[in-house]
């Protein structure tokens, strides 16, 4: 084995792990950069978690915003987009705060 095909492995390896990288900041950053609360997909009558293709059309859920999902239901958020904040580092859960 000659030293340039080393070299050439050993860069390979390296564009591969710095692409990685990239990959991973650009991720964290479009998910920090967002206004928009959490959403999943929920039944209006049962608060069930479904499926996200029964928020698509002809569906019979409806998207549910920020809140945590506890034993297969929703809880915590609304189904009113406008009601929820985006929570996170620095932000809050609610729209309201104590006193």
């Amino acid at each position: 084995m000659d030293s340039s095909s080393t070299n050439q492995r050993r860069m390979r390896s390296g564009v591969v792990a710095l692409g990685g990288m990239g990959l991973l900041a650009a991720t964290l950053v479009a998910c920090g950069s967002s206004d928009e609360p959490d959403k999943r997909c929920a039944s209006r009558s049962t608060l069930e978690k479904l499926n996200n293709k029964e928020c698509k059309s002809g569906g019979h859920g409806a998207y549910y915003y920020g809140g945590t999902v506890v034993a297969g239901k929703v809880s915590g958020g609304s189904f009113d987009k406008s009601a929820v904040t985006r929570g996170g580092i620095g932000g809050s859960k609610s729209g309201t705060s104590g006193g």
